[in-house]
């Protein structure tokens, strides 16, 4: 007899691998990967005689359920919820639940379709206009085009169009799979930019780089005007930092032309009466946009907005809790490059932050981060292909499993 293991399962299919590669039934594997899916939910704003119904009927499926103490005497309105159970169970609640008042059939819905967003991320090529990217594959890397004067990082560098078309395809070279072209800072303090100021710094730009450039463009703007005659030239997908909530128009404009749209979490001020539930209530509001303008859903991907409308500390948490961002069931973008989460970190100026991005990279893609938005392509490219050998193998790679010395393989379903 070997060694007793503790497994890291990540997701659902690596535990069905596991299962599966036993020698068990695929029957039977497919039951037991519904007891072994572990799922921890928080729901916020249930009335107490509904969460009183609600850890009844988790309590008897084996699960648990934690609610405010003063619940059972009813002498609180609301609570939050902790709902800590399997897949099974929750699939056994939620259809006892369509039968329970206090809104619990709204909820149990609700908890299915969760469950299913958080379960559903699969590969599959988005179209960019005419151009396509391999989501879920590996993690793609965004490479940064700054035509400002004053970016924090490198505002004035590429003062002609042959220096920025130098650039890109140093980054083409250098293993960029999307080059992101912006003409407004967004450092603190910056001036805003008229659309037509935009435009100026970008036209020269994107009528020259766009007919040269092997890879997906994406321009970095929150302009509705701006992004419809970036798309004439040619552009193939949107990046807005105010995720189709700062000019009510872009959303349209991206679903017209056809166009991916990345939606970043932003806000005026640092004021959250929940971190990660505002961010995630925000971005669903994006998301709810775009699909109601007419955007795929496939199309859609969402940014937790690093050093926009957070301080150091909520940068710090929305890091740690990036993998909660799954529940909304979208492709991940990070952008942390030589930000300030790694200046106050490391106390470094902003040419020496490689490091510390490179670990914010790795980091990210171990939560579930797809994309990685950099200033150093070459770098975070190799840092991203490591982390993807390593985080990625189970979903990429083969669907064998060594165990007991044996290759065993997962069967494949009818």
């Amino acid at each position: 007899m070997g060694p007793i293991q503790v497994l890291d399962i990540q997701d659902k299919r690596e535990l069905e691998a596991y299962i599966a590669a036993t020698g068990c039934d695929p029957a039977g594997t497919a039951i037991m990967t519904a007891k072994g899916s572990y799922r921890v939910l928080r729901v916020t704003g249930v009335s107490a005689k509904g969460a009183n119904l609600l850890k009844q009927e988790m309590l008897a499926r084996g699960g648990d359920c934690a609610v405010h103490r003063l619940t059972c005497v009813l002498d609180v309105d609301k609570t939050d919820v902790i709902l800590m159970g399997t897949e099974r169970q929750y699939r056994d609640l939620c259809r006892k639940l369509q039968v329970q008042p206090f809104g619990l059939k709204k909820l149990g819905q609700a908890i299915l379709t969760t469950l299913e967003k958080v379960e559903r991320r699969q590969s599959y090529r988005l179209d960019c206009r005419g151009k396509s990217l391999p989501i879920g594959e590996r993690t793609l890397i965004m490479g940064i085009l700054n035509l400002t004067p004053d970016s924090f990082s490198d505002g004035g560098s590429y003062p002609t169009v042959r220096e920025a078309l130098r650039r890109v395809e140093e980054m083409v070279e250098e293993g960029a799979d999307i080059i992101d072209i912006g003409a407004e800072s967004t450092r603190p303090g910056h001036r805003p930019l008229t659309a037509e100021e935009e435009m100026e710094r970008l036209l020269p730009f994107l009528r020259e780089i766009v007919p040269h450039c092997p890879v997906p463009i994406s321009v970095d703007t929150y302009k509705a005007s701006t992004a419809k005659q970036a798309l004439e030239t040619g552009v193939h997908i949107l990046n807005d930092i105010w995720g189709l909530q700062g000019d009510p128009e872009m959303a349209a404009v991206a679903a017209a032309y056809g166009a991916p749209v990345v939606v970043m979490h932003n806000q005026e001020g640092t004021e959250y009466n929940d971190l990660m539930g505002d961010i995630l209530t925000f971005l669903q509001g994006s998301i709810d946009r775009a699909r109601d303008a007419g955007v795929p859903q496939e199309a859609i991907i969402i940014d937790p907005g690093i050093g926009f409308g957070k301080t150091y500390d909520h940068n710090l948490e929305v890091m740690h809790r990036l993998g909660e961002l799954k529940v909304l069931g979208q492709p991940i973008l990070l952008g942390t490059s030589r930000k300030s989460i790694i200046a106050k970190t490391l106390n470094l100026p902003v040419d020496e932050r490689l490091e510390g991005t490179l670990a914010t990279t790795a980091f990210g893609i171990a939560k579930g981060v797809d994309i990685v938005r950099v200033h150093d392509v070459l770098a975070n490219a190799r840092a991203a292909k490591m982390t993807d050998a390593m985080v990625r193998r189970p979903r990429i790679g083969s669907n064998a499993l060594t165990i007991g010395g044996e290759r065993r393989y997962e069967r494949e379903r009818e």
